[in-house]
């Protein structure tokens, strides 16, 4: 055996010379103690599948963590899957960790690992740190290191102030499969990412959002799951090319100044043969009590947070996405059935924490972890958790006793509003709390108001139907709902075909509903949103203050009967406030009269009945009647003309 730094290799002789693995090492001392400890945040510079030249051979070193095992190899085409051919070497410091280098096996090969594990158990796995995998329905890794000239740099120089709590956050979500096909109908045809790129970088250019937010595009194997039952936390999915071209589509996007964010999923995963479950014979990445370590809802399995390895193992994924994919921000799935032991379980079904609590205490601990190495690392990103509960301090820094996320999605907001608007206007008056309720606790946290995927699944029905009245009334509503989003205080996120108001409910299998856009009604609501993001880019009110205090101001909540609400939005410079008006109900209000102070000149400079939106267009403010009412209080009287089931914005 020879020595070099940290790495050693040594041929074993076979009578067959293409069966010879060397026993060779990337692993140093420190990285087998932080891969135990739960602290080692790079593991992919070690672990999966690398091609290396050794001693002038060229081939390929691979390194699985696999503790239970009595016998890894590594099976593939160029051994004919011969189980017995390639055996990796087991290291001796009790890691658990399986390694060798392969001469002559070369990048675009297909592998997997064969593992004698517990109890005599033998499954074929595929590599938890591979980059890229077969295209489904296969299930091979592939032997793939990315190689990629990023040109992103003026972004990434400049990604701070675009990701700034006090910038605008307008977000279009995306399932990449189904935005757009070459074939509608036939799901087993995809756009590849560069079709893909042509297509979407000018359309979300053109609609003015701020970032794209990609359901999972890491590897999974059910089209079905959307996603969220991952298998590959290391690659980027197959179906639309290889991890090059994904590359491609997020620098794309960054050389548009689009940011991007990507769905993460360290919450659970599915029970495939070939994936995490089970993966040496027992239960490796997972609890092995299943109080813990199943989820009921989703018929998939928790990961063990308590366990170095894994949390090591996570972490690294966070990071890898961040470092190599460049990515803006990840928000995190689920992370309400990480915090709570009795998630989606009665009585009986779990077991309390050592306090007697039902948290989940080292799930805890490891999503502080991930969010202080997060915003260590990449202090430019943004990291936003989706949980549903009151569970506190979910966007507060961990050294103020909070998880560390940048950002929550506000689902309060959005069920009491989907509710409130759902309601015939004639008795919203009833249920004006509702409308109001979120200023009641929104400086808890740093929302995001959330209009997703889930609310247009499952028998929901699409936006556009959740909307009371007929036709013409549906899609006023609709635009009142959006013009209160985006001048409610928060970052914003708008799911794929919500800003065309699609009729029918989002389906993976089919593209979206773009025919729609030949009907006025359709393309009108599309310039509602296309307006809607283009005011709250330009007007500082609407973001410089969105998660302070100070840059909200309710202005008239006393017309209950009338159903008309208004606030103000407010920047750093007074100059630019603005001014919120909602008629919730289909009567014009004409000369409609309310109280603002410290200005006396008002224009309009958004209104939701605008003629391009498929509104009447009669009903607006070219001048605006202003009367000084108390000069001690510089109080002002205002008379404006609010349309039926309209939104005006005033400045």
């Amino acid at each position: 055996m020879k020595m070099a730094g940290n790495q050693k290799y040594e041929e074993l002789h076979f009578v067959d010379s293409t069966k010879a693995v060397w026993n060779y090492s990337l692993f140093s001392d420190e990285d087998i103690r932080n891969f135990q400890n739960g602290t080692h945040y790079r593991l992919y510079r070690v672990f999966g599948n690398k091609q290396l030249e050794v001693l002038g051979t060229n081939g390929t070193y691979f390194a699985v963590w696999a503790p239970n095992a009595t016998k890894v190899t590594v099976i593939g085409n160029f051994n004919h899957w011969d189980k017995d051919a390639h055996p990796l070497f087991v290291r001796l410091d009790k890691s658990g960790i399986w390694e060798g280098f392969i001469p002559h096996v070369n990048r675009g090969e297909s592998y997997k690992y064969h593992i004698h594990g517990y109890n005599g158990v033998q499954v074929d796995k595929g590599d938890p740190f591979a980059h890229f995998w077969e295209k489904r329905p296969l299930t091979a890794s592939i032997a793939w290191q990315p190689e990629y000239q990023w040109q992103d740099h003026s972004w990434i120089k400049e990604r701070e102030k675009h990701n700034a709590l006090d910038a605008p956050f307008s977000v279009y979500e995306v399932h990449l499969a189904s935005w757009m096909r070459p074939d509608k109908y036939n799901e087993e045809r995809y756009n590849s990412y560069a079709q893909i790129t042509e297509l979407l970088v000018p359309y979300v250019k053109e609609m003015g959002f701020t970032h794209v937010e990609f359901m999972p595009l890491m590897e999974h194997p059910f089209d079905g799951s959307w996603g969220y039952q991952g298998t590959g936390f290391f690659a980027a999915t197959s179906r639309f090319g290889s991890p090059e071209d994904c590359m491609a589509m997020i620098d794309a996007l960054h050389r548009a100044g689009i940011g991007v964010i990507l769905d993460w999923v360290p919450s659970h995963y599915p029970y495939d043969a070939h994936g995490l479950f089970m993966f040496d014979g027992t239960h490796t990445y997972e609890y092995a009590d299943m109080r813990k370590g199943f989820h009921p809802d989703w018929n998939s399995y928790v990961f063990n947070y308590e366990r170095g390895e894994v949390k090591s193992f996570l972490i690294s994924s966070a990071c890898y996405w961040c470092e190599q994919f460049h990515a803006d921000g990840l928000r995190v799935d689920a992370v309400s059935s990480m915090l709570r032991l009795d998630y989606s379980r009665s009585e009986g079904q779990w077991e309390p924490n050592r306090y007697g609590g039902n948290g989940n205490i080292e799930a805890i601990a490891f999503i502080k972890d991930l969010n202080e190495t997060l915003y260590r690392d990449f202090p430019d990103v943004q990291v936003i958790a989706e949980e549903a509960t009151d569970w506190p301090g979910i966007s507060k820094p961990t050294f103020a006793g909070g998880l560390g996320f940048g950002m929550k999605w506000m689902m309060g907001w959005m069920h009491d509003t989907i509710n409130y608007f759902k309601r015939d206007p004639y008795v919203r008056p009833h249920y004006q709390d509702q409308l109001s309720f979120s200023m009641m606790y929104f400086y808890n946290e740093n929302f995001m108001l959330p209009l997703s995927h889930d609310e247009v699944v499952h028998g929901k029905s699409p936006m556009i139907y959740k909307m009371p009245g007929d036709d013409w009334q549906k899609f006023a509503n609709l635009r009142l709902l959006y013009s209160y989003m985006f001048t409610h205080p928060g970052g914003k996120l708008l799911f794929m075909g919500n800003e065309f108001a699609a009729t029918s409910e989002w389906n993976y299998k089919t593209e979206l509903q773009w025919e729609l856009l030949q009907y006025v009604s359709h393309s009108g609501m599309k310039n509602c949103v296309q307006k809607l993001n283009e005011l709250y880019r330009n007007e500082p009110a609407l973001y410089e203050l969105q998660f302070v205090p100070g840059g909200f101001e309710w202005v008239d909540l006393d017309h209950r009967d009338a159903a008309v609400v208004a606030y103000k939005r407010k920047g750093h410079m007074k100059d630019d406030d603005v001014l919120v008006i909602l008629n919730m109900t289909p009567v014009v209000r004409w000369d409609w009269t309310l109280y603002v102070k410290g200005k006396e000149q008002w224009k309009e400079i958004f209104n939701s009945n605008d003629a391009s939106f498929w509104g009447t267009g009669d009903v607006y403010n070219p001048d605006i009647e202003v009367t000084l009412v108390d000069e001690e209080t510089d109080t002002y009287q205002l008379k404006v003309h609010l349309p039926a089931l309209g939104a005006i914005v005033l400045k």
